[in-house]
């Protein structure tokens, strides 16, 4: 999967659905969403390790992570974050280094 078209993809949801639910964006709200769906995984990693109420799922699991990464994305996008530049600075390089 290509990180710069998923973000596209994201944005473009992004827009549709902020133009329906009449929700003004900035980076602030963008920060402010990332966290709470961090929030909403959190929850559901509780629910799955038996330490929250509620039934595990984890096909919630994994939809709550895919929120994670789209916010995450709006807002690279709102705040000017080359993400896939900044993952080679501050991970990838990491790899040059690494035995073969």
């Amino acid at each position: 999967m290509d990180l710069k078209a998923l973000q596209v993809d994201v944005l473009r949801i992004s827009d549709i659905y902020a133009a329906e639910h009449g929700i003004e964006r900035d980076r602030d709200w963008a920060l402010l969403k990332l966290q709470e769906e961090l929030g909403e995984l959190t929850s559901e990693h509780l629910r799955m390790s038996g330490r929250a109420r509620g039934e595990a799922d984890a096909g919630k699991l994994g939809d709550e992570a895919a929120d994670v990464l789209g916010m995450l994305l709006i807002y690279c996008d709102s705040a000017g974050i080359d993400l896939e530049a900044a993952m080679q600075r501050k991970w990838l390089h990491w790899l040059e280094k690494a035995p073969a």
